[in-house]
C-alpha cells in the first residue's frame, strides 16, 4: 500500500546516525545515502518497498514536525522493538513510551514510542505472539 515515507530533517549528520541505528535494529537495509543533497533511505530486508526516507524538505524551508503525526516501523520480534528503542535513546532520541504490551490495541501488540532528535514521533511495533 505504501511506496515511501519521507521525514523532513534539518541536521543531516545526527539524523543519519539516529535513523541508521534504529533501522539496523528493525532489520531494514540502507538503500542510499547522499550527504550532498542531503538525504538517505532504507528498505525492508527483503523487497524494494516501502522506502523510509529522511532529508531536507524539497521546498528549501526548514523541516518542522507535525502534531499528531507518527510513523510506526514494523519489527520482526519483540526483542527488535527493545533494540530499536534503546538505539533511539542512545542516538539522541527521547522516550514517548517504553517497550511493552499494549493490549488495548490487540493481545499481541508489543510496541515502543520515541522522538528523533528533531522531535518527530516514531513507533516500533511487533504484532506477533512471542516465540519461546
Amino acid at each position: 500500500m505504501l511506496s515511501h515515507v519521507y521525514i523532513g530533517i534539518n541536521n543531516f549528520k545526527p539524523a543519519l546516525a539516529f535513523y541508521s541505528a534504529v533501522m539496523e535494529a528493525v532489520g531494514a537495509r540502507q538503500r542510499f545515502v547522499d550527504a550532498g543533497k542531503p538525504w538517505a533511505a532504507w528498505q525492508p530486508a527483503e523487497g524494494a518497498r516501502p522506502l523510509f526516507v529522511i532529508g531536507r524538505p524539497h521546498d528549501g524551508q526548514p523541516a518542522s514536525r507535525g502534531n499528531g503525526q507518527m510513523v510506526a516501523l514494523m519489527a520482526p520480534s519483540r526483542a527488535a522493538v527493545d533494540r530499536a528503542h534503546a538505539a533511539a535513546l542512545a542516538h539522541g532520541g527521547s522516550c514517548e513510551g517504553a517497550p511493552g504490551l499494549r493490549p488495548h490495541y490487540h493481545a499481541n501488540y508489543y510496541g515502543a514510542y520515541f522522538r528523533d532528535p528533531e522531535g518527530n514521533k516514531l513507533g516500533v511495533v511487533c504484532h506477533d505472539a512471542p516465540t519461546d
